[in-house]
This record gives structure tokens, sequence and C-alpha cells, in this order.
């Protein structure tokens, strides 16, 4: 008898321990959550982004190891295809094109959830077989997320990249067709729910999907882009979220969770610092023109105060401490490497160098901060916005290489101004201030920048890498 309940109790036990692919599982996703927090920064995001690596490998190895694989030789031929593509696309793609890619990847992302959820539908109905409610909504959501995502991020590729132009496309009755996508979209789960076995409902919600999220992104300005990938990027996360309730697997439930929340909160943080609503980016069409209402100053009658590149390279070279603001504009040139280059000159002279990093200077969350991190530029050089906006009353001079917007006054003094109480780098509260820029063109937000009327400004007109590059040449001249 002793027996029996000693060999009963073991059976209940084994019950409850975690198996080795749930023991793999818990530990990715401790590591995806170590991992995320040690991306929050630049000094660690290197040893954070190797922890998900790793957590991702547990994870894909614990998946391959369950007993619910069917075909271990397709598998591998999806993973050898996959890795080559995405090794080719790692080692193409510049740094500068880093947006363009993640919003790729992000669209795949979600294609991918959709795509198990299809699967996972097919793989029931064409048996016959009854599919439980839950199951069947979570195949649905699946399905909008991930089709929204993927055709969404699809057009923020194609605007990133030119293959589109970056202003909002809007047409007549554009919100009638989105409210009559949506309701059908309604009708189709309803009826799906009614009836599982539906195929050409499924189909049809599916394509609306698709429809949903183009129409989702294109009314969206370029200048808004950065916020735009970061809600995408979360949208992708909740799909994979929704993909794991579908194939019940839990690893993939957690890390779906944990993208879509980051990506929510850095949406958030995105929109903050433009001082703007969720709502407000994604149907204002901000970002392209300058406000017919005429609420930016008017400037027509101000004077720019131009400078060469000697007098430019010897205010840098006796400055006693000098502040690099990197926009978009140096991003698009590639100058990251000639700036570091620089920066170092200036430090040899024994100039204090500082980078101030706005969070939207370039076109999606971080953009700024890889690009320098590429060109080597140390980590302890680098100050976010809070941090920097109380040092620049002691700064000699600072250096705006192609960044607008985040460095225009009217954010803070012109109640009147589109960008109204937007927080910015306070360049102008600094003793001098020297822009490097290829015109006197406004920014995104098409607002007229203030700063380049400043007493204290001076604009040096020029492609940013050839501008930069020649100011090293002459500083080596002092």
């Amino acid at each position: 008898m002793i027996a029996n309940i000693t060999s009963s109790f073991s059976n209940s036990l084994a019950d409850y321990l975690p198996t080795g692919i749930q023991l793999a599982y818990l530990v990715a996703a401790s590591l995806f959550i170590i991992g995320l927090k040690q991306m929050g920064s630049p000094a660690t995001a290197r040893r954070g982004n190797l922890l998900g690596a790793i957590a991702m490998l547990l994870a894909v190895v614990g998946t391959l190891l369950d007993k619910q694989v069917l075909s271990y030789g397709l598998i591998m031929v999806a993973i050898a295809i996959g890795s080559a593509i995405g090794s080719l696309i790692a080692y193409k793609v510049a740094m500068t094109d880093m947006p363009q890619m993640v919003g790729l990847l992000n669209g795949l992302g979600g294609l991918a959830s959709s795509l198990v959820a299809v699967g996972a539908y097919w793989q029931v109905t064409s048996l016959g077989n009854d599919l439980p409610i839950v199951d069947n909504l979570s195949i649905i959501i699946s399905v909008l997320i991930g089709n929204i995502t993927f055709t969404g991020s699809a057009i923020a590729f194609a605007k990133l990249q030119g293959l589109i132009g970056g202003a909002p496309i809007r047409f007549a009755y554009q919100q009638v067709l989105n409210i009559f996508l949506l309701v059908g979209f309604g009708i189709g789960t309803v009826l799906l729910v009614v009836n599982p076995q539906d195929l050409p409902v499924f189909i049809t919600i599916n394509a609306l999907s698709l429809l949903i999220g183009v129409l989702f992104v294109i009314p969206i300005g370029g200048g808004d882009m950065p916020v735009v990938i970061s809600l995408l990027n979360s949208l992708s996360g909740v799909a994979a979220s929704a993909a794991g309730f579908v194939v019940m697997n839990n690893v993939l439930i957690i890390s779906g969770a944990l993208v879509g929340a980051s990506g929510l909160i850095l949406t958030q943080i995105m929109c903050k610092a433009m001082n703007r609503t969720l709502p407000n980016v994604l149907f204002s069409g901000f970002g392209t023109a300058i406000a017919a209402d005429g609420s930016a100053e008017d400037n027509s009658n101000k004077t720019v105060k131009t400078i060469d590149l000697e007098e430019c390279a010897m205010m840098l070279g006796y400055a006693r401490s000098v502040v690099i603001v990197p926009g978009y504009g140096m991003a698009v040139a590639q100058a990251q490497h000639a700036v570091r280059e620089l920066s170092d000159m200036l430090e040899r002279k024994g100039v204090e160098v500082k980078f101030a990093i706005h969070p939207v200077a370039g076109r999606m969350p971080g953009h700024m901060n890889v690009l320098l991190a590429e060109a080597n530029v140390p980590y302890s050089q680098l100050y976010d916005m809070d941090d920097i906006n109380t040092q620049f009353e002691n700064t000699d001079v600072v250096l705006i290489i192609g960044a607008n917007d985040v460095v225009n006054p009217a954010a803070r003094t012109n109640q009147a101004s589109p960008i109204y109480g937007m927080p910015i780098l306070e360049v102008d509260k600094a003793k001098n201030a020297i822009v490097i820029k290829r015109g006197m063109n406004a920014g995104f937000s098409g607002v007229e920048n203030e700063l380049f009327y400043h007493q204290k400004t001076m604009m040096l007109f020029g492609g940013a890498k050839d501008m930069v590059a020649k100011l090293s040449n002459e500083l080596k001249q002092i």
C-alpha cells in the first residue's frame, strides 16, 4: 500500500514538474526581459541584443524539440533560406537605411503571425473539425493585426525608401471607406464565429485587413514615420502574441507581449517628444507643408548671417566646449564618420565635445545613437535632451548638422506655431550656434526655423559630409 501511495505521489509530482522544453521557455522569457532592460541604455544595448538573440535561440530549439513538430526537413530548409536572406540584408543595408529595414522586418513579423493563424485555421477546418470559439477569435485577431502590420509596414518602408512620396495621401471619402472596411471586418468576424467553416468569409476578412493596413499608413506624413514605426513594432508583437495563443506556445505569447508593450511605451515617448497625441499623429497628416493660416512667424524681412569654413574652424578650435547636434541631414549624408573625426580632432585640441540627441532626431527611435555608435563615438559623449538642455547656457559653440525642427525655438516661444510645446534641444541658449545645412528649407513639420535668424546663429551652407570634412582639414591648419 505504501508503495502504491509513493507511486501515486511521484506521478502527481511529475505532472507539476516542468519539462526540459518548459524550462528552456522559462529561461528564454527571462533573458528576453533582461535583454530588453539592457537595451534601454546605449552602454548596455549590445549585451542586451546578445541576450535577446540567445533567448530566441533557446525558444527556437525548445520548439523544434517539441513533439508537435511534424517535419524537421521542411523547417531546416526554411531556416536555411531565412538565415541566408537575413544575413545578406544585414550585410548589405547601410546604417542610414536602418529605419527602412526595421519597418520591413516589422511587416514580415506581422505576416508570419498572420500565416500561422491561416495555417491553424486551414488545418482544423480542412478536416471538418469544430473550431472552439476561443481559438477562432485568436485566429481572427492574429489575422487582423498581422495583416495590418504587414501592409502598413510595407507602406512605411516605401515612404522611407522614397519609392512613394512622404506627403500624406488623401482622397475623397477616405474616412468613410475606412469605417466601411472596419464594419465589414466586424461582420465577417460575426459570421465566422457562427460558422467557422465559411472559407470565403475567412478569405474576405484577410483581404479587408490587408487593405486596412494600407489605408492606415498612407495618410501619415513622412515626418511622423518614427512614431509609425514604433507603433507597427508594437503591433507586430501583439500579432505574435495572438499567434502564440493560436498554437498554444507560451514563449511566443510572452515574447510577443513584451514587444507589444515596449513598442507601445516607445510610441508614447516619441509622441511626448513631439508634444502630440497618438491620434493626432495618426489622423492629422502633420509633417508635410507650412500651415495655411500662416501661424509660423514671418521671417521674410529678417537677415541670415553666414560663416566661412576658416572662421568656423577657428571658432570650434578655440572654444572650450562644443556640443554637436546631429540630425536627419547628417544621416542622409552618411556623415557620421566624418563627424566623429571632427570630434576627435577637437578633443585633441583640448575642446570638450558632447553630442546632444533628440528622441526624434532620426527616422526611427534610437537611429542617431546607432549611427554614432557605428562611427565609434563613445557612449559617454552622448547626452539625451533632458540632460543636455541645462548645459547649453555654458556652451561656447553648438554645431548643428542637418537638424531642423528639433532645435526650433518657436516650439518654446511662439504659441501660434504648429510645433508650440514640442520639447526641443534649447541650442539658442548657447553662446554661439553654427548650422550646417544645404539651404533654408523648412523641416518635416513645414515650419520655418526661427533659429536661423538669431543674432547668435551663423549658417554654413553645404552638404553635411562635405562641410564636416572640410572643417576637419581647416582645423589641421590651426
